[in-house]
């Protein structure tokens, strides 16, 4: 942890950095990068940083999935997105594995940097075999939902542009 010299009432004291933001409880205190060499997002002012939620998760969710967000008896939940079903089309996803009954952080837009086995400049669909998962292949069938995921930037991101879900007729 670094620390600095403060000038405080004529004297010179050591000062320690933070590495998240308390509020107005930190003030005159200097802010400390995380792992990645990023300031933390509590650091920043309203507006500014991802777009995220936090949200009940209704089953137990890996790192990278993408999620559908519902309503479960007047209870906003997230569960795993899956093209296989009707009413379960992709929110958004999530970075960090949550077990059922605990907080989700959902992001709605950014990069994905959670997922693995992807191909640098190819698209990728909401999967209709594996929950929550992705495929290089649109989803066909009747009943089935067609819904572009984003594009992949590297082997564990994708550029996350979740479009409208379309289900399919026939």
């Amino acid at each position: 942890m670094a620390k600095f010299l403060k000038l405080s009432g004529g004297n010179l004291t050591e000062d320690t950095s933070i590495s998240t933001s308390a509020g107005a409880a930190d003030v005159d205190k200097i802010p400390e990068l995380d792992g990645s060499g990023r300031l933390d997002v509590t650091f920043m002012p309203v507006g500014i940083g991802a777009d995220t939620q936090s949200i009940l998760a209704g089953e137990s969710l890996s790192a990278g999935d993408f999620v559908n967000i519902y309503d479960d008896a007047s209870t906003l939940k997230v569960r795993k997105a899956d093209a296989s079903a009707l009413g379960t089309h992709a929110n958004g996803y999530v970075l960090d594995a949550v077990t059922s009954g605990q907080q989700a952080t959902v992001y709605f837009e950014g990069r994905n940097t959670s997922v693995t086995g992807l191909t640098i400049g190819l698209v990728y669909w909401l999967d209709d075999v594996t929950a929550g998962g992705l495929t290089t292949t649109a989803p066909t069938g009747a009943g089935v939902i067609s819904q572009r995921i984003g594009k992949a930037t590297g082997a564990t991101s994708i550029t996350t542009e979740i479009a409208q879900p379309i289900v399919q007729i026939a």
